[in-house]
């Protein structure tokens, strides 16, 4: 975005007027004051010439002190003014403008605009890695899916079609969960934080744990449950419910045998979600990282059983809107997550 000169003459412009007229101002209310004086004394031609020339010089004098006063305040705002309209031109959000160490007004906006760049940069830099890490993690998919459908095509006589079939079905679902993740990432960072509506935390994972139990893929999975009862939050229930289901898929994935849940309500006025299972657990370095948006441990990468690598990045999300907290805990066996969420009032 480039400024005219025109538009960069506009302060000065405005500065030189009011300067001026302040001049004129004061030339005019010294002149009368001073035909006053000499109509109250008697008109004497002379003395009034001197009155005049007085007039003009003390007004000119007072327009060169304004101007000079004025221009000299407002130089550290349009040096401000000029180094922000040359990082905007250049997209150099890496650049931070000068911090001049005059007064305390001027140094203060200088810092405000230092950090709100800071803010800028972040926000991009975090937007162009999530598309690069997007793009990645889509490519895959359409890759094999690709492969697998040229290579039918190429030699369709030995081709098993429901086998490839299934497969291709495969990489679309992985498409679409992805998808549908990323989408869901996208409107948790543009909408409005939820309105607080009360949840019953406990029923909602009750339910969940039950749906989980009867699925026939974790079959072989023992779940314990407790829960307090109520447990009240404030919140979108939608939202509140993905929450809880990436949490029980994670564990899910993951145990042997046991999954743990508990729903309690703390003394620290928070509702409090434990979620414990008897896996492998993850090393004390991986236990912030894996809320990495596209973060997978190398054990969960397998493809058609792994994740998108968003599930605890979209579960974390939807804790820190509602005003909570997810972290992942040390565990003698396997992996704890804990949600700590404020309760309703």
């Amino acid at each position: 975005m480039s400024t005219s000169g025109a538009d960069r003459g506009h302060p000065r412009r405005l500065l030189v007027t009011g300067s001026a007229a302040g001049a004129l101002a004061a030339v005019a209310a010294w002149f009368f004051v001073l035909i006053g004086q000499s109509y109250r004394w008697g008109w004497n031609p002379t003395g009034a010439l001197v009155n005049w020339l007085l007039a003009i010089g003390g007004g000119l004098l007072v327009g060169a002190i304004v101007l000079f006063a004025t221009r000299s305040a407002l130089r550290p705002v349009e040096n401000l003014n000029r180094e922000l309209q040359e990082i905007t031109a250049a997209r150099a959000l890496d650049q931070r403008i000068t911090v001049p160490e005059i007064g305390t007004l001027i140094p203060w906006l200088a810092r405000t605009i230092n950090v709100t760049l800071d803010r800028v940069f972040a926000g991009v830099a975090r937007q162009q890695r999530f598309i690069a890490d997007a793009s990645h993690e889509l490519r895959s998919p359409i890759a094999n899916l690709r492969a697998s459908l040229e290579s039918s095509l190429a030699h369709p006589e030995n081709v098993d079609w429901p086998e490839t079939v299934r497969d291709a079905l495969t990489d679309i679902d992985r498409l679409q969960r992805l998808t549908d993740d990323l989408l869901l990432l996208a409107r948790l960072g543009d909408a409005a934080p939820p309105a607080g509506t009360p949840v019953d935390l406990a029923a909602l994972a009750r339910d969940l744990v039950e749906e989980f139990r009867h699925l026939r893929v974790h079959q072989k999975l023992h779940f314990t449950f407790h829960a307090d009862d109520p447990v009240v939050v404030h919140g979108s229930t939608v939202q509140l419910e993905r929450l809880l289901r990436n949490l029980l898929d994670n564990a899910a994935r993951h145990a042997r045998a046991v999954m743990d849940i508990a729903v309690t309500s703390g003394a620290d006025g928070r509702a409090r979600v434990e979620i414990r299972d008897d896996g492998p657990g993850m090393p004390p370095a991986d236990r912030e990282r894996i809320f990495e948006r596209f973060t997978r441990l190398d054990g969960a990468r397998a493809r058609g059983t792994g994740g998108t690598g968003l599930g605890l990045a979209i579960a974390r999300e939807i804790a820190a809107r509602h005003g909570g907290t997810l972290h992942a805990a040390p565990n003698p066996s396997g992996a704890l997550f804990i949600v700590g969420l404020p309760h309703g009032r």
